[in-house]
């Protein structure tokens, strides 16, 4: 018995990778389309932040590409090894990366403030990194798993609505005092899709919307003052034209390098804004750099490699062996895609600033490293689909 304990505690590379299975072959397409969003993003970031760098880092021109490139690499690795990691794996420690979520975003109230927030972890020698980008994994694992686990019991308020509601709530409440109201929008997004398609009784997406109707007049009623807020920051998201001494600015001058794009663009390199009148023109508002420089023909290839990924994402979902596969993907997708969209949608003036990061294009070493990784298991989920299926 004890010797039979002791082989079953073993560790067995074999549940952990299929390196000799015939037949388990990742997905090329989906391969194929995350390597082009990664060169097409590390071209357009440097492109984009070469100015800022010369500038505000002593004429040094690779400051943001060098750390993102450094980032893309690891990310690489990452999530070659992870396509071939069992994505089960994953189930087991779900619950555990969910606590490390909660401690994470609990420290990084307490970090330095940047541009009035707190949304970083400062490593002394090493770097800074954003817990968020953790939490959006940790999310969509643990409902993958939730809703695998409780699949028939979806429609029930206790198990369809319950503890999800609970999650997305914690989380959004840490996340407010950040404050990171993007990061907020995308994970509550992101886990109502996840619950709707797990099974989750639309009647309880009517209520909660209900609900929502009824805290917001509720507020404009005990603060009236908020009217007058809210109006003014319509007015500035329709007019930005009207306050470019303030909140206006960075959506007009990026309207206005958008505009001055054209069909064709001004060419590689050639932006005009990049040159310090756009801020974060190397982050939320990159993609109104690439429409300035390669035109709509540009902005429409981001938008066409997007909606590759997602139509690629989905049709490997369909395919999974299981329902835990077939969530964890839908989950990874839609988070990337709906940032992608929300964050074009920003820079093209259609929705409110809310300070989206694009996707495989903006800086941000931690977002990167998250994103490759979450596609090693996207791909992981492809090669044990395709196992016996040739």
């Amino acid at each position: 018995m004890a010797d039979k304990a002791k082989e079953k505690s073993k560790f067995d590379i074999k549940k952990w990778f299929r390196f000799t299975d015939k037949g388990a072959k990742l997905d090329t397409p989906m391969l194929l389309i995350t390597f082009v969003l990664l060169g097409f993003g590390l071209v357009m970031l440097y492109s984009a932040s070469y100015v800022y760098g010369i500038y505000r880092f002593k004429g040094d021109s690779l400051h943001y590409i060098r750390d993102q490139a450094l980032f893309a690499v690891i990310g690489v690795v990452a999530m070659l090894i992870a396509s071939k990691v069992d994505y089960h794996i994953y189930r087991r420690y779900c619950v555990m990366l969910m606590g490390v979520v909660y401690i994470l975003l609990v420290i990084v109230l307490f970090m330095p403030e940047y541009n009035g927030c707190h949304r970083w972890i400062y490593i002394k020698n090493v770097g800074t990194f954003q817990p968020s980008e953790i939490a959006k994994f940790a999310v969509i694992l643990l409902f993958a798993n939730m809703i695998e686990k409780n699949y028939d019991k979806m429609k029930t308020f206790e198990y369809g609505i319950v503890p999800f509601g609970i999650v997305l709530a914690s989380i959004v409440v840490l996340m407010f005092f950040q404050p990171h109201l993007s990061g907020m929008i995308i994970i509550c997004m992101v886990g109502a899709i996840m619950m709707f398609i797990g099974g989750t009784d639309i009647k309880w997406f009517f209520l909660a919307f209900g609900a929502l109707v009824v805290g917001i007049v509720a507020v404009l009623i005990i603060w009236p003052d908020t009217i007058h807020y809210a109006s003014s920051r319509i007015e500035t998201w329709l007019h930005p034209e009207n306050d470019l001494s303030s909140a206006g600015y960075q959506s007009y001058m990026g309207r206005l390098a958008i505009g001055s794009g054209g069909l064709f663009g001004l060419g590689l390199g050639n932006s005009r804004q990049k040159h310090l009148h756009l801020p974060e023109g190397q982050n939320d508002f990159i993609f109104a750099i690439i429409c300035e420089e390669l035109g709509f023909v540009g902005g429409m290839f981001v938008i066409v490699l997007f909606l590759a990924l997602f139509a690629r994402g989905i049709y490997i979902a369909t395919r999974a062996k299981d329902k835990f596969g077939a969530m964890l993907v839908i989950g990874i997708i839609v988070q990337i895609t709906l940032q992608a969209f929300l964050n074009i949608a920003v820079a093209t003036g259609t929705i409110p600033n809310t300070g989206i990061s694009l996707p495989f294009f903006s800086e941000g070493g931690t977002a990167l490293m998250m994103i490759l990784g979450e596609m090693g298991i996207v791909l992981s989920v492809s090669r044990y689909a395709n196992i016996d299926r040739g």
